[in-house]
């Protein structure tokens, strides 16, 4: 099949042919209209209607008409050869951020058709709410970045780097409070929390509530990595609900899974939760992505913090994560153990795996030393069933520079293993879950549909070859499949490479 580039100036040919005069194929000719037209594209409108087929006129950064078309005089014509034409993905848990006015193509964000990312995710901010909009201005972006405000770098801020682990004081809360309507001012989506993390780990139910209705007072979410993902996660849950009930909050179970062996296999009783929360008018949705493993540090494992517990560590081994389901990723202290799982190098040092846990962490602990893990935490079955719950979104939980393969095909994998393995989701069902769904529950407002006035993030690619490549072996290979992508009616990816373009936005809360 013939690239986007190549269909433009058929196109374009055919136009002169036809007497209209000045189309710019792409080529940078002059002409008449500034305007784009995508012709014979298959549409999946990110509402989970069904695929029409039809034309998307572009205008500037908007959506203008879709329909039946025909080119305007000198207008850029992209045939797009019968293939999808859906809205920009949005990555509603990402950290994308970390270095991307580094990185300020984003290649391994837009490769993969997501023009919209969503950071300040597990209670951390790597800008201030202000900060980023502010450098999104001076040090422009391929995509379009949106933020929670986190509770975990405000409780730092309040009670100081060495003294939160314990309940917060009124004046502290208040301190932190007055931190979340300041980022609510500047237009954050909501609050994040990330209650199994340092600090947040330490704080009171009442302390996030009362900052949830701070964030609920300007319209706002909350989103929340919940206290635990593994022993207590049952209680975790009740929590998020309860505060969804007294913060009159919209509530998201970020990044589901079931991360303990123990709890494989009883997805159901979660969404029966979930679902009857729902029913008694609590807002909570969820997103997930698509892989067995997360991604985060050893020290995540022990909830009590005490890394000399040797029964602890044995309880995790043999209840919450096998030995060779925890992989290093990163760790300074001897760098030679990277990519190797803790069962391997137990195995290498004749050493018992629990004990040898202790020491990984044991020897990370000093300041400037880096570690971080992939393990296991989930099974295919939950995955599935989590996927296709009708309120999750799709989400990578990924960053730019990582060995976890969903930093680079969370999307696309979806669309190849979901919707063409699979076949538990329709395309129609999938875009939806990664635009529509993702904009509605995390509070974005004009983007995630194709109708006149929403903003022109688009993407357009190939059902039958979109996939991904990326995996735990080669962590850094690119998706397949995504012809071109369009970020504010720019073009920031086609043919398989970036354009240059940088036409991101900080997008605000309405």
């Amino acid at each position: 099949m013939m690239h986007a580039r190549i269909l433009r100036a058929a196109a374009c040919g055919a136009m002169a042919l036809a007497g209209l005069a000045g189309c710019s194929g792409g080529d940078g000719e002059a002409g008449d209209a500034t305007s784009t037209l995508v012709v014979n594209a298959s549409i999946v409108d990110g509402t989970g209607a069904p695929a029409r087929a039809g034309a998307v006129r572009i205008d500037g950064d908007r959506i203008v008409e879709i329909g039946d078309l025909e080119p305007k005089r000198g207008e850029t014509v992209v045939d797009a050869g019968g293939r999808v034409l859906a809205p920009g993905f949005i990555d509603v848990h990402s950290h994308h951020e970390e270095g991307l006015f580094e990185m300020p193509d984003a290649a391994p964000v837009v490769s993969q058709g997501i023009t919209t990312i969503v950071a300040g995710q597990d209670g951390s901010m790597t800008y201030p709410v202000r900060d980023l909009f502010e450098r999104m201005q001076k040090t422009p972006i391929a995509v379009n970045v949106a933020t929670f405000v986190g509770h975990g770098t405000l409780r730092s801020e309040a009670m100081g780097k060495d003294d939160f682990r314990r309940h917060a004081t009124p004046e502290e809360v208040e301190k932190m409070r007055q931190g979340v309507a300041d980022g609510m001012a500047a237009g954050a989506l909501g609050l994040a929390t990330g209650l199994e993390y340092d600090p947040g780990i330490y704080s009171a139910s009442e302390e996030v509530i009362t900052l949830a209705r701070e964030a609920a007072s300007h319209g706002g979410r909350y989103i929340s990595h919940v206290r635990s993902e593994d022993r207590d996660f049952w209680a975790a849950i009740d929590e998020l609900v309860r505060i969804g009930r007294e913060a009159k909050i919209p509530v998201q179970v970020t990044h589901m899974k079931l991360a303990m062996k123990d709890w494989w296999g009883q997805s159901d009783r979660l969404l029966a939760i979930l679902d009857k929360a729902r029913a008694e008018g609590i807002d909570v949705t969820g997103d997930i992505y698509p892989y067995e493993f997360w991604h985060s540090d050893l020290t995540v494992l022990f909830p009590k913090r005490d890394f000399k517990d040797l029964e602890e560590a044995r309880f995790v081994l043999e209840h919450v994560t096998p030995a060779d389901g925890i992989i290093l990723t990163s760790y300074s202290p001897e760098p030679a153990l990277v990519g190797k799982s803790l069962a391997e190098i137990a195995k290498e040092k004749g050493t018992d795996p629990a004990a040898e846990l202790l020491d990984l962490i044991a020897r990370s602990q000093g300041e400037g030393v880096q570690q971080s893990i992939m393990g296991r935490g989930m099974v295919e079955k939950d995955i599935d069933a989590l996927i296709v719950w009708p309120y999750a979104s799709i989400c990578s939980d990924g960053s730019l520079d990582s060995l976890h393969p969903r930093g680079r095909g969370a999307f696309t994998k979806v669309l190849r293993s979901y919707v063409r393995e699979k076949k538990l989701l329709s395309l129609e069902e999938a875009i939806r879950k990664m635009t529509g769904l993702s904009a509605a529950n995390v509070g974005i407002a004009d983007r995630g549909e194709i109708r006149p006035g929403a903003y022109a993030d688009l993407v357009l690619f190939d059902p039958a070859t979109v996939g991904d490549r990326s995996t735990f072996e080669d962590p850094k290979a690119l998706s397949t499949g995504i012809d071109t992508v369009w970020v504010n009616g720019e073009a920031v990816w086609r043919d398989g490479e970036a354009t240059g373009a940088r036409p991101g936005r900080g997008i605000k809360r309405p």
